[in-house]
Order: structure tokens, then sequence, then C-alpha cells
């Protein structure tokens, strides 16, 4: 409704073309006894057609229009009886009748009308789905073009990547010779998540979407807290190397202070990992996303918000906890009289096994009224920033279910010969498994020879392997 004059206008309900309302201003005060020009009492003055534009999270200008929710402040019908006749089914099409005030409120709905606005509204529920289950994890599956490989004329970088909500695709703008090591460090997420878990029955395998993981990540396990930190953890890792070798403007070679137990004799130098600056930008990058969540205090989605900025905090600290002193030797035919030390990351394995830990322990956690988590048993210890917690338990990853997104474990490998949880029994739920022979080629016999390579033989052999039904 747009005021001017002392005359409030009506809008008319539906929109007749895309992006389009049409403003009909009411009948004007004329003197008593004057006769209406050209028309009658039904007559309308002029219809004036203005642009608006509509959100963009209700998925197009008539994907939220439903009669309960025509307001007075949204869609208002026009005085009398007035109805809108337009022939025919394309975008003019009418899709309301104005008539007398009715349950409807003035507004008649026709069947077509019906069926469109609920088609339009399933469409945008299912835009929304996918638009939460797209995560920055998916720059991992395809490569990010670097600064210097722009093309001019070309779109820009960030409206091409997928799966980065508002806050990240900002950040991107602003930073975006990060984005490639981005990519790297969730490249390396992935890569020890599906180490760490090869012998499980949830391998941490991928699909072929933005979502990276599958629905299962919409579940909030222990598997989907391992999968948060060590995700964090690889963008850590990522850009405090990139600092180091003097890929990004915005950052150098660490500035961390010399250690108060390194001797005296040693010097505190070199280009150590910027771990600090490393920490800091992931925080923004990876947090940003669920920062920008709004959900009611107490609910189970903030809960699920607040599990994920634990585990991201959690794989963070991994990597800057373990960072350590590494030292160079210098002297005189290899004497050690002289060394050079500074600041390096650990092996990300180490990191991957340490999170894995974490993940062995991690607490069971519920939301309370006020909007924080709580143990679910009282018992054990409170988590430190250090620990992952996860909110529901985990689904059964023995069958294929779509719902879950669990892909099962029929056609796993399994070890016959092990109790744990490669083994046949656990890997295959008690379904039992198959036995098949296969050939195996290796090196061996290598001898050396002057100078200098190596020469071997190529060895067969037959082995046992077991697939589970």
């Amino acid at each position: 409704m747009t005021k001017g004059k002392g005359r409030v206008s009506s809008l008319i309900c539906p929109l007749p073309a895309p992006h389009t309302c049409l403003l009909a201003p009411p009948p004007q005060q004329r003197p008593p006894g004057e006769k209406p020009k050209g028309g009658g009492e039904k007559a309308v003055s002029r219809l004036s057609r203005s642009r608006l534009r509509p959100p963009s999270s209700l998925g197009g200008p008539r994907a939220k229009i439903f009669p309960p929710l025509m307001a007075p402040s949204t869609c208002r019908p026009l005085p009398g009886s007035l109805e809108i006749q337009t022939r025919g089914t394309g975008a003019g099409a009418a899709l309301w009748k104005l008539s007398a005030p009715g349950p409807w409120g003035g507004l008649r709905p026709t069947m077509p009308s019906l069926l469109l606005l609920f088609t339009a509204a399933l469409l945008s529920s299912w835009a929304q789905l996918l638009a939460d289950a797209s995560s920055w994890w998916s720059l991992a599956m395809s490569p990010v073009q670097r600064p210097e490989m722009f093309i001019i004329g070309a779109q820009p970088v960030c409206s091409q990547l997928p799966g980065l909500s508002p806050g990240q695709r900002k950040l991107c703008q602003l930073y975006q010779e990060h984005m490639a090591y981005i990519g790297e460090g969730a490249k390396m997420g992935i890569k020890e998540c599906q180490y760490q878990f090869r012998q499980r029955r949830w391998n941490c395998s991928t699909v072929d979407n933005s979502s990276v993981f599958g629905r299962v990540m919409q579940i909030g396990s222990r598997e989907t807290a391992f999968t948060y930190a060590v995700s964090a953890a690889g963008v850590v890792n990522a850009i405090s190397r990139a600092c180091r070798e003097g890929e990004l403007s915005t950052c150098g070679c660490s500035r961390t202070a010399r250690p108060k137990d390194l001797p005296r004799d040693w010097l505190w130098g070199g280009c150590g990992d910027n771990v600090e600056y490393g920490y800091r930008f992931a925080k923004e990058f990876v947090d940003a996303r669920e920062r920008e969540k709004n959900f009611a205090k107490g609910s189970e989605e903030q809960g699920r918000v607040l599990m994920n900025l634990q585990n991201n905090e959690a794989g963070r600290r991994a990597v800057y906890k373990m960072a350590d002193v590494a030292c160079k030797c210098h002297g005189v035919s290899g004497s050690c009289s002289l060394k050079t030390c500074w600041l390096q990351l650990a092996e990300f394995r180490k990191v991957g096994d340490q999170l894995k830990e974490k993940y062995d322990s991690a607490a069971a956690m519920r939301i309370t009224r006020k909007g924080k988590l709580e143990l679910v048993n009282s018992r054990f210890n409170q988590p430190t920033p250090e620990d992952l917690v996860y909110v529901d338990p985990s689904p059964d990853y023995c069958l294929r279910n779509e719902t879950t997104g669990s892909l099962g474990t029929q056609g796993r490998i399994c070890n016959k010969t092990s109790e744990g949880m490669d083994g046949c029994e656990l890997m295959c739920c008690g379904r039992g498994y198959d036995q098949f022979k296969s050939v195996q080629v290796e090196r061996c016999h290598c001898k050396f020879h002057w100078c200098c390579f190596v020469k071997c033989k190529k060895c067969t052999e037959i082995v046992d392997q077991y697939v589970c039904k």
C-alpha cells in the first residue's frame, strides 16, 4: 500500500505478469449531485503498473501467495463487486476474482489458481531444501580458479561457486585468492575422513551433488560431528601453509613469539606456518553459514547449529594446538653448532588421529529451553571446546536407506580374521559374506645397480578376499 496526498492505493491480486503488481487508487471523492464520468459507479479511474521485485527467499513472485495471508497490508480487494475477467490461460489469465466480501475477504480463488499456487509452493520448498543441503565442501569436488587464471569478461568466480552461504559469498568477494586453498582444505578433510573410517560401516562416502556427503549430514550424529571438525581443520591447515608459501597477499610468515623454553643459542626465525591467521580466517568463513541461521531459542534446529559450531571449533583447535617448533642445524661439515627454529604445522594425519579419538569419546548433548547445550547424561564430564559433541544417535549404516542417506555395506570388503569393525561379522551386519580369489601383482626382489637405479621383478600372488552380501 502506498500513501500519497490523502489517498491509499489498493493492490489487485494476483500479479498479471511476472514481478508486476497492479495498483488501483480508490474512487475519488466528488461533490454531492455530480455524475460519474465514463462508466458509472463501478468504474475504475486508472490502473497503473509498477514493477515490484519479490524477495529471493520466496522463490518467485507467486511462491508464497496463500489466501490466509491476504492481509490489508498485502492484497486488498477493490470496493464494490469489481471483477477482473481475462480470457485465456496465458500469463495474463486471472487467478483471483474480486467480488463481494465473504470468507475469502473479497477474494474468490479459481481451481487452476489453487493448483498453480500449490505447485509453486512445493517447488519453492524443494528449492529451499536443496539450498540447505548444499555446502562449501563442494569446493573440494571441482577445482577453483586462482585469480591469475581469470579471463577478462568472464563471470566472477564467487557467483559460480556452489554451496556458499550469503556470508561466505561476501568473504569470497573480499578474499578471492583464498578460495582455491579453502577447496584444498576441504579436499584434505574429506580424504582424511575416508582414511579414518575406511574400516567402518560408514566410510565417509561422497555423492555427486553439492551436499558432498548426502542426506547423512542432516543427522546430528557422531559421524557428522567428525566431518565438520576435520573439514574445518583442513581449512586451517591449507590457509596457514599458503601464507607461509607467499600465495596470499593478506598474510605472510608466522609472527609467533619466541618460545620461552628455546635454548638461547638457537635462532628463532625462518618462515613458519601462519597458524594464527589460518585459525582466524577459517573461523570467519566456516562458521559464517551457521551464524546466519536464526532459529527459535531451544528448538532442535538451534541445537544443531550449536553442535556444528562446537565441532568446527574443535577441529580448528586441533590444528592450532598441535603446531610445534621445528629446527634445522647449521654448521661446518654437518655439525649442529647452530640451530634455526620456526613454528610448523603437524602432519595432518596426526590431526586426523586425534580427532578420531575425540570421535570415540564424543558427548551426547541436548538443547535446553534457554538455548544452550547440556549433557544427556550428567554423570559425564562437561565437554571442553576441544571435544566433539552430537545431538542425534547414529543411523543404521547396515542397509541402504534413501531417507537417512546410508549407502549400506553390501559389496564392502571385510576381514574374515578380524574381530573389530572391519571384521566380516560386524561389517556385514550378520548377513554373511562371499569369498573370491583375486590376483595381486607386486614389485619384489629389488636390487640397486651402480649407478644409479633400482631394478625390481614382478611377483604374482593369489589372495582370498571376502565381500559382504
